[in-house]
């Protein structure tokens, strides 16, 4: 018999109880295992320790913010880990600009999310990768 597929994991950062809920409920739906992380300094240790196969990362975080946290990954083994950032700052051209320019972006997403529109990246990216 075949050995099973092991699960995708995503690891979902955003300082806010309720959209982390919501994101990490979106990917468990997806088909995906979901983990969270509330800030910066968490989101980093545990991509380090266990790195996922995803990140959905929000922008202004405690500890650590999200471009720190963007440019830290690209050094070293974990450059090529796709990131897909949330952010409330959408809308502000330079922001987008600066985040788009990333390397490991895969998608910059407005709060708030299009729960389909984040379903369907999830499976672009996730399924048979």
């Amino acid at each position: 018999m075949a050995s099973e597929k092991r699960r995708k994991r995503v690891l979902v950062v955003d300082d806010d109880d309720d959209l982390r809920e919501l994101l990490s409920l979106i990917v468990t739906r997806a088909g995906f295992d979901a983990e969270t992380a509330w800030d910066g300094k968490q989101a980093v240790e545990q991509i380090e320790a266990r790195p996922p196969d995803l990140v959905i990362l929000d922008l202004m975080l405690p500890r650590y913010g999200g471009f720190e946290i963007l440019r830290r990954l690209q050094q070293g083994p974990l450059a090529a880990l796709p990131i897909v950032v949330v952010t409330g700052r959408y809308n502000d051209p330079a922001t987008a600009g600066l985040v788009r320019a990333e390397s490991n972006v895969v998608a910059l997403l407005a709060k708030p999310v299009d729960t389909a529109g984040l379903t369907e990246l999830l499976q672009s990216r996730l399924v048979d990768h």
